[in-house]
C-alpha cells in the first residue's frame, strides 16, 4: 500500500489526567512495516499511548514523530495514522460500502469515486459480496473486517488497533489473528495493536512492548521477550515462566523446563497443589518451602505414565543453564 515505510518514534511521551500519570516519559522506536503489540494489564498506559499516537488524546509532554516529523499536535486525520476501535463503531444505518467510504465522504470525495475506493478495500478484506448489507446483518468477524477496511481506506502509514479481537469468541479470535497477520504482511505498513492477551501478542507480533505502571518494562522480539524476560513482572505476565528466589537473586525458568520426579530427588522439594489437563500437556502446580509456587508443564504421555495427585510430595529438577537471571 505504501512504497515508503515511515518510522514511528515516541520521545519522552507523557500523559497526565490531573494528578494521575497514565504514561510516564516513554521512549520507543517502532520497527517500520512491522507488527507491534503493546501488552500489559489494565491501567498500565497502553491504551492511552495508542490514543495519543492516534490524536484522540493530547500529549502532556514529549513528542510523537512519524517519518521524522512531529505529529503530536496534528488532528487525527492529518497524522498519517488510522485507528480501528475496540467496538468497531460502525454506523448502523449505513451499508457496509457506505461505512467504509464514510471518511472519503467527509473529505468531499464524490460518491462514485469514494464507493470505488470502498470496493477496493472490501475486496482486500474479502467482503465484496456483502457491500450492500447493514452492520447488524453481519457476524462479529465480518463487522471487524468492515472496520479494518474503513480504517485502511485512508491509506495510513500506521494502523492502530485497540483490542480488536476482544469482542470475538475464542475460535473466531484465533482465526482473525491469522487474517490480521496476513493482511499486515500484504500491506507492508506498521500495525500497532493493544492487547492484554499474552497468547495474542506472541502469535501476532514481530515486536512486543510490555507496559506496566505507566512505563515500558521491556521491548523486543516476541521470542526475546518470552525467552529472556528482564524483570519478574515480565516473566510472570508473559506467562509460561516461574520466578524463583535462589542464592544470587531471582531467576526465571520456563515451566516446560521444570521436570517432576520422586520426592527426595531434584533441586527442590514440593507438594502438588493442583493438576490441570491441557491437551498436549498437563500443568502441575507445586508449593515449595517458603510458600513459593512453582509450575511444571509436563507432556501428556509422560504425565499419565506416572500420574500425580494433589498432596503428593515430589522433587523438582531443572538444568541450571535454563535459569535466566532477572534484573528486578
Amino acid at each position: 500500500m505504501n512504497a515508503i515505510r515511515k518510522e514511528l518514534e515516541l520521545v519522552s511521551v507523557t500523559k497526565r489526567y490531573g494528578a494521575t500519570v497514565a504514561v510516564n516519559a516513554i521512549n520507543h522506536r517502532f520497527q517500520p512495516g512491522g507488527y507491534a503489540c503493546l501488552l500489559g494489564p489494565s491501567g498500565c498506559g497502553k491504551s492511552s499511548t495508542l490514543r495519543m499516537i492516534a490524536g484522540h488524546e493530547t500529549v502532556s509532554d514529549g513528542s510523537i514523530l512519524l517519518g521524522g516529523s512531529d505529529i503530536s499536535h496534528l488532528p487525527p486525520a492529518k497524522r498519517g495514522t488510522a485507528m480501528m476501535f475496540q467496538n468497531y463503531a460502525l454506523f448502523p444505518h449505513l451499508s457496509v460500502a457506505e461505512n467504509v467510504a464514510f471518511s472519503q465522504k467527509m473529505r468531499g470525495v464524490d460518491r462514485q469515486e469514494r464507493l470505488k475506493k470502498a470496493g477496493e478495500m472490501l475486496e482486500l478484506v474479502d467482503l465484496s459480496a456483502l457491500s450492500d448489507r447493514l452492520p447488524d446483518q453481519l457476524s462479529g468477524g465480518q463487522q471487524q473486517r468492515v472496520a479494518l477496511a474503513r480504517a485502511l481506506i485512508t491509506r495510513p502509514d500506521v494502523l492502530l488497533l485497540d483490542e480488536p479481537l476482544s469482542a470475538l469468541d475464542p475460535f473466531l479470535r484465533i482465526r482473525m489473528r491469522g487474517e490480521l497477520r496476513k493482511l499486515q504482511r500484504e500491506l507492508g505498513i506498521s500495525f500497532i495493536h493493544v492487547t492484554h492477551g499474552q497468547d495474542e501478542a506472541l502469535a501476532l507480533a514481530d515486536e512486543i512492548v510490555v507496559m506496566n505502571n505507566a512505563v515500558i518494562e521491556q521491548a523486543g522480539s516476541a521470542r526475546d521477550v518470552f525467552n529472556a524476560p528482564t524483570t519478574a513482572f515480565v516473566a510472570q505476565f508473559i506467562g509460561g515462566h516461574n520466578v524463583i528466589a535462589l542464592p544470587g537473586g531471582h531467576f526465571a525458568i520456563r515451566t516446560d523446563a521444570v521436570a517432576i520426579g520422586q520426592a527426595g530427588a531434584g533441586n527442590l522439594q514440593g507438594n502438588i497443589l493442583g493438576v490441570e489437563y491441557q491437551g498436549a500437556h498437563v500443568s502441575v502446580a507445586t508449593m515449595i518451602a517458603g510458600d513459593q509456587e512453582i509450575n511444571a508443564l509436563v507432556p501428556e504421555t509422560e504425565f499419565f505414565e506416572n500420574p500425580l495427585n494433589p498432596g503428593d510430595q515430589v522433587g523438582l529438577t531443572w538444568d541450571d543453564a535454563n535459569l535466566h537471571k532477572l534484573t528486578a
